[in-house]
């Protein structure tokens, strides 16, 4: 069995609260648009998202890392943050008056952010293999998901 470090446990914290907030993020904002198409992708990629949070608390705990502790520095800056966000697109869908391509603006940096910590973690030499192979499938799943909401953005 890998040796679990502090590096690998602050992965896998990072990358189950990003998934958790951007299925709450996509959530609101397929609340939010006025498309049914858009309503029901953004609804899929929330669903998407939440099975990912799941999927890595599960691995985690097989390797003895408990995701569930939010009482540590890393997941308190991570709450603030995503509530950050989350405000971010229930600002912008008030203010634009649901202006689809707003919100799917909002949707696109959240991705972005969601990228960046997966490519953070995928640089650590301390993930295990196995771990590894999950973090770079969602990641792929992940960067197929901004390219679409980009392009559904550029649409609109």
């Amino acid at each position: 069995m890998a040796i679990i470090t502090g590096e690998t446990a602050r992965a896998y914290n990072d990358l189950v609260e990003i998934n958790k907030t951007a299925s709450k993020g996509y959530q609101e904002a397929a609340e939010g648009v006025t498309s049914p198409d858009l309503k029901s992708k953004l609804s899929q990629f929330s669903q998407q998202r939440a099975q990912f949070a799941s999927q890595l608390s599960q691995h985690a705990q097989q390797l003895g890392i408990n995701t569930d502790d939010t009482n540590t520095v890393e997941s308190v800056l991570t709450d603030a943050a995503a509530a950050l966000h989350r405000g971010w697109i229930n600002i912008k869908s008030t203010v634009t008056g649901q202006n689809d391509s707003a919100i799917l603006g909002e949707c696109e940096t959240g991705e972005a952010t969601a990228l960046t910590a997966y490519e953070t973690a995928l640089k650590s030499t301390e993930i295990p293999a196995e771990a590894r192979t999950v973090i770079e499938k969602q990641h792929s799943e992940i960067l197929t998901a901004k390219n679409w909401v980009t392009q559904q953005k550029g649409s609109r």
